[in-house]
């Protein structure tokens, strides 16, 4: 994943495709089942201007062991993926997705002043970040962390990343101070659980140093947004948010709609994690789990991944581009471990020099047709 200028093929051949620098991002999702998305900045080094998910590159210092360019567990879910993902939260919006070591619940037990401290001190590197755990009493909630796709830079772009995302969910509040215990059948990592009313902090952006905005909104409303053009999401941010928008908050369509109840709530995050679990097939062969899916976007088509004006396949015109999700990139199939992406959809989008717009996802039939595979016409 990249800028919306390294959306552009390099403008020099280049030798090699650079190497994927692995990093991770999280699907935060509030006790009312809406979703955070941060605003850019216009310079940031990636994704200027556009609405992101909170995340960013794994660091040796503040995460442990990171594999090895050439290691299976490079493109994979591990330990420094899962500490990057709660550290980079932390960092961009200032919700810290930590137990606490005394109760096991989620850590809130300092205040806003202390937790802009550490923001900081964890950002300029002045302070490894579970060091800072450690002093608060905290440990990281990876074990909460949801696998839910990965995406890996078309080669051909010079910033190129390995990105493992997940889905959290922030826990469920009572309506009261008193205990509640979840509906019968909930999955334990769905985050509907016995829970004493919590107070989780409101996001805030970094001080302007990655982003000028942090907020929750429902999935359809980010969608409906996008669909406009009034924010910039990219293919990545914008298929996985369509994909929640049917189960959270899907109700939830303007300022006065009514809030969910906790019944309500909770049954939409079950209904969620149904989706994420049931077996799934397209055109007749099983697709691969969402949290297992690995996803390298092939333009199809004459031109490279990127270029403004694409040839035109399927039912879009000559300025649409259209992109296969069906494989995981040249790095993971050497690797020889049969990973896959997603057959079943497929994405448009027109690049322009802020980056994409008219994004949407589609059945891939109903742009190419039946027996279009491995990205190829």
């Amino acid at each position: 994943m990249s800028s919306p200028a390294d959306h552009q093929p390099s403008k020099k051949p280049m030798k090699e495709a650079p190497v994927p620098r692995p990093s991770s991002s999280v699907l935060l999702i509030s006790p009312t089942n809406q979703i955070l998305l941060l605003h850019r900045v216009k310079k940031a080094s990636s994704f200027a201007s556009a609405h992101v998910f909170p995340g960013g590159a794994l660091s040796k210092t503040h995460d442990g062991d990171i594999p090895d360019v050439n290691d299976p567990g490079r493109h994979q879910d591990g330990p420094a993926y899962r500490l990057a993902a709660i550290r980079e939260t932390f960092e961009e919006c200032g919700i810290l997705l930590a137990k606490s070591k005394t109760t096991g619940k989620l850590f809130t037990g300092i205040s806003d002043e202390e937790r802009e401290q550490g923001r900081r001190a964890v950002h300029s590197g002045t302070v490894k970040f579970t060091d800072l755990l450690e002093k608060w009493g905290a440990l990281p909630d990876t074990s909460s962390l949801i696998p839910f796709t990965r995406w890996i830079t078309p080669p051909n772009v010079p910033r190129r990343f390995s990105t493992q995302m997940y889905i959290y969910f922030l826990p469920l509040n009572s309506t009261s101070p008193t205990k509640r215990a979840a509906p019968a059948g909930t999955p334990p990592e769905s985050g509907v659980e016995e829970e004493d009313e919590l107070v989780i902090p409101n996001p805030t952006h970094d001080g302007g140093i990655e982003h000028t905005a942090a907020r929750f909104l429902p999935p359809n409303k980010w969608i409906d947004l996008a669909r406009r053009n009034r924010i910039i999401l990219f293919p990545p941010q914008f298929f996985l948010t369509l994909l929640l928008s049917p189960y959270l908050s899907a109700n939830v369509t303007s300022p006065s709609s009514p809030t969910p109840s906790y019944e309500e709530l909770a049954l939409e995050r079950e209904k969620l994690m149904d989706f994420f679990s049931k077996p799934r097939t397209y055109d007749g062969q099983p697709e691969v789990p969402l949290s297992e899916a690995c996803i390298s976007p092939v333009v199809l088509g004459k031109g490279e991944y990127g270029e403004k004006a694409q040839d035109g396949v399927g039912g879009v015109d000559k300025h649409t581009a259209v992109l296969v999700l069906d494989r995981p990139g040249r790095e993971v199939e050497e690797q020889g471990l049969s990973r896959r992406g997603i057959r079943e959809w497929v994405v448009t989008t027109k690049f322009k020099g802020e980056g994409p717009r008219d994004v949407d996802v589609r059945k891939r039939e109903d742009v190419l047709g039946k027996g279009v595979e491995k990205g190829k016409l």
